[in-house]
């Protein structure tokens, strides 16, 4: 059975690369393109990473990722947190921190490498 994935980001173009390269790679993909809806679906879907935009609209996903990390039915859940801002990747040191941070423009092995450690651990 597929690792499940999800991604949430508002620029359509990243969520489209993101989607076409882990579809390829044999995982099973959803995505948001809103905050709003992040802890809901996460709830009902548990996925098995969540790939985060840490500036959404409807809620910020520096927010989300500490409220999934602070629950303890989710803390163990991996979180990839995504921005083109390099000092948010600072922060993962901090209570509710992402497991790991993702520098927008991104590679695709980058991605994979990411995606697959965290799935591995």
């Amino acid at each position: 059975m597929p690792k499940k994935i999800l991604i949430v980001d508002d620029n359509d173009l990243i969520v489209e690369v993101m989607s076409y390269i882990l579809v390829n790679c044999g995982y099973d993909v959803s995505t948001l393109s809103s905050g709003e809806e992040v802890i809901n679906q996460v709830n009902i879907t548990h996925p098995d990473l969540v790939i985060l935009d840490a500036i959404l609209p409807g809620m910020d996903g520096r927010d989300i990722c500490k409220i999934l990390k602070l629950n303890k039915t989710t803390h163990d859940m991996p979180i990839i947190m995504c921005s083109s801002y390099d000092e948010i990747g600072k922060s993962l040191n901090q209570t509710g921190a992402p497991d790991d941070f993702l520098s927008k423009p991104f590679d695709m092995t980058t991605l994979l490498d990411k995606v697959e450690h965290q799935l591995a651990a």
